[in-house]
């Protein structure tokens, strides 16, 4: 989401990072394009002249360190007032007595059904018992939506087709929470194509009905500039406790993230990551301005990867390769989890540096994802004993593979030409034979 942002504000610092000293007029100039990038990244205004001030300050008055060069203190002084303008590490205010209630809001089509959804799903695997509860009765197939979605993730469902009123429909749903044992009741909300005055009104009753410990704003990142409108007039008519950024996986340019947070005052706790029902993210302030500036975020990389990774199997494979063994149905796996933590392009942009190296480079994610499957087409065209034991593909065998896998001859022997030297490499590493191979650590 924040490519553009990043590839703007790294071009300033490459500039300011040829100067020995950081002038006064070298500031002004860094400040005047660090405005401008801001700016056309859909960040408020008014925001943006309150960053540059306080970055402004720092920066003239700051003694530039004998071990940072100009660009370098620069970029560490944009580093600590975004990290403050984002904002507190996202985290939920569970207080009280349980089931504690969740109350989602927002426009039509910013994706609060499925995120609502996705909230369930990451609280369950906190160890909490969640219970959705369908109280938006407008739109049409919104219940079966929730209850579709619900069976996706074995979590229950309350939901009503009577025709009650929302109000009542989720104080019924948290009685029903109350009987089952559920912890966590999460509000599934009417939402409108703009704000108008009905909406705001079942809102607020339903909000004094239930007295949930948060009502979080499900806003569109790609909505730019008006996501800080809607923000405001939601906050102001229900009282926000929170905001999930949707769709930050897109190209939206990034303002929103860094706009409604500085003009509300409500902090952001999640960011809605891609379309599964997994990729949902707490909020780290630290870690996204790592990313706007280029730095990577390695902390979210390594915890997806946590997250995609099955213990005994790792477990499994270490074993596999202690002893120099790597099938076919490994490299399956291994591909099978790589892919389960998110578009390529998006995890290398997480590894310090990578970015900048990928700007020369066109990384077709369509195309990359359709090589992938390719791969995994051709694999699960093999026999067992063909992906354990490769060497038994003859002519016939790999024009039968190639065939089931609607690829041809030259890609399966490319496959396979890979894999062996894949084998040769974790042979030779766990032979302890590391000579000419790259030392990473």
């Amino acid at each position: 989401m924040f490519e553009s942002l990043s590839e703007k504000l790294q071009s300033v610092f490459d500039n300011i990072g040829k100067r020995g000293i950081l002038r006064e007029e070298d500031v002004k100039a860094v400040l005047r394009e660090i405005r401008l990038a801001l700016l056309e990244a859909d960040v408020n205004y008014k925001v943006v002249k309150d960053f540059i001030a306080r970055v402004r300050t720092q920066a003239v008055g700051e003694e530039i360190s004998r071990a940072l060069n100009p660009s370098q203190q620069v970029v560490k002084i944009v580093h600590q007032e975004l990290v403050a303008t984002l904002g507190e590490p996202g985290r939920l205010e569970l207080k009280g007595r349980a089931p504690y209630v969740l109350m989602l809001v927002g426009l039509q089509g910013s994706g609060k059904t499925t995120t609502l959804a996705k909230l369930a799903n990451h609280l369950r695997s906190k160890g909490h018992f969640p219970l959705m509860v369908a109280g938006d009765t407008y739109r049409p197939a919104a219940i079966t939506q929730l209850e579709v979605l619900g069976r996706q993730l074995d979590i229950p469902v309350y939901s009503q087709r009577d025709g009650q009123k929302p109000p009542e429909i989720c104080a019924q749903g948290v009685r029903e929470a109350n009987k089952r044992g559920s912890d966590i009741v999460l509000l599934d909300t009417a939402g409108r194509l703009q704000i108008d005055d009905t909406m705001m009104q079942e809102l607020a009753a339903i909000r004094d009905q239930v007295n949930p410990v948060e009502i979080l704003l499900v806003a569109d990142s790609m909505t730019g500039q008006e996501a800080v409108n809607i923000a405001q007039g939601f906050h102001e008519r229900v009282g926000l406790t929170g905001l999930i950024l949707t769709k930050v996986d897109g190209d939206a340019r990034g303002g929103a993230a860094i706009s409604m947070r500085a003009v509300t005052g409500v902090p952001i706790k999640f960011l809605g990551t891609g379309e599964k029902l997994g990729a949902l993210e707490l909020f780290h302030p630290d870690r996204l301005a790592n990313r706007i500036l280029g730095m990577g975020d390695v902390l979210t990389l390594i915890e997806r990867a946590e997250s995609a990774y099955d213990e005994e199997q790792a477990a499994q494979m270490e074993k596999k390769l202690r002893k120099g063994e790597f099938s076919l149905e490994d490299f399956l796996q291994q591909l099978r989890q790589v892919r389960q933590m998110g578009p390529l392009g998006e995890i290398l942009g997480m590894v310090p540096g990578m970015g900048r190296m990928m700007k020369d480079v066109a990384l077709d994610e369509a195309q990359t994802e359709k090589q992938l499957k390719q791969v995994e087409a051709i694999i699960l065209s093999m026999t067992p004993e063909e992906r354990r034991n490769p060497r038994v593909l003859n002519g016939s065998r790999k024009r039968r593979v190639a065939a089931g896998s609607g690829t041809t001859v030259q890609q399966v022997n490319q496959l396979l030409s890979q894999h062996r030297q894949m084998r040769k490499l974790i042979r030779r590493l766990s032979n302890g034979k590391t000579r000419g191979i790259p030392r990473l650590f």
